[in-house]
């Protein structure tokens, strides 16, 4: 009962680490989002520009969360995550899970399982690494899922006001009729929504460009801004400017799309080598190698025992 309840106290700390994790990022995605209006713009204009912002905030701003207490509710988060690892793994090592392992290690036959011994006992500080760092993966992930939502979305946008600015719509109402359309969940919405905001308070138009280019922060976009602001200040027809760079990005996206596809044999070797191979090799060779220490402890016993 004893070697029981380590293991129990590990499992229960676990399981309070995740439920606290998943709250804190509930919590985040629930403020992530700003109220559109006058207030929006006023909060984005204190906390979008880098220099008021350190590393981690503007990391954080540019995934989507954008308030004040979102740096601390991450560095709580990792705090906490990581206290509750070190626990764990503290309960891991005085259980009797390691010496278990280890002994189901060591009975394999030709000693084959000592050399996996080192993984076993840094598992727990393995652990701690992993957990500790699971919210800056969290965001990380969130950060790149929110650039393939631009992406995706950026080339048919473009259409779009391209083909209303043929028919004879400004950009601004172009981009109203698009917004319409476009759900409000989707990144690249809300960035245009922020923007048109920022027009409606009275900022010049190549002003709120560059600031919508720093918000997304997508190499993509930020040739569209570019040649918007440079059609802006040199009086070139948006029609025109608009449909080219839709042309452009979709030339872009499918010569992307053949490096991936072109890609995907090269990233195939290192799962086949690392997860395949060793298992190949030990199914193939394992009996080979256990019959050859056989043989050579059967000779050094008979030669150089007694």
């Amino acid at each position: 009962m004893s070697s029981i309840f380590p293991i129990i106290v590990a499992v229960l700390l676990l399981v309070v680490a995740l439920v606290l994790l998943r709250y804190a990022w509930a919590w985040m995605l629930s403020s992530q989002r700003l109220a559109t209006g006058t207030a929006a713009v006023d909060q984005l204009d204190e906390e979008a520009l880098p220099a008021q912002r350190s590393w981690l905030g503007w990391w954080l701003f540019q995934a989507g969360f954008r308030r004040n207490n979102a740096v601390t509710i991450f560095v709580l988060a990792t705090i906490a995550s990581t206290l509750l690892a070190i626990l764990v793994a503290i309960a891991i090592y005085q259980s009797q899970v390691i010496s278990l392992l280890e002994a189901l290690l060591r009975a394999i036959p030709g000693n084959v399982g000592e050399v996996f011994l080192p993984l076993v006992w840094l598992s727990p500080l393995a652990g701690i690494a992993v957990l500790g760092a699971l919210p800056a993966v969290i965001v990380r992930s969130r950060r790149r899922k929110r650039v393939t939502q631009i992406e995706q979305d950026l080339p048919l946008t473009l259409d779009l006001l391209a083909t209303l600015a043929e028919a004879g719509l400004s950009f601004d109402a172009a981009l109203d009729r698009v917004l319409e359309t476009q759900r409000r969940q989707r990144p690249l919405a809300e960035d245009f929504r922020l923007f048109r905001l920022e027009i409606l308070t009275g900022r010049g138009r190549v002003d709120a460009l560059q600031r919508l280019n720093r918000h997304v922060n997508v190499p993509w976009f930020g040739i569209f801004v570019s040649a918007l602001i440079h059609a802006e200040q040199v009086g070139a027809g948006l029609a025109a400017t608009l449909r080219a760079q839709a042309d452009d990005l979709r030339g872009r996206r499918r010569e992307r799309a053949l490096a991936m596809a072109m890609a995907v044999p090269v990233k195939l070797l290192f799962p086949l080598i690392v997860c395949f191979l060793p298992g190949i090799m030990i199914a193939s060779l394992g009996p080979i190698i256990f019959q050859i220490v056989q043989v050579l402890d059967q000779f050094a016993r008979s030669s150089f025992g007694g």
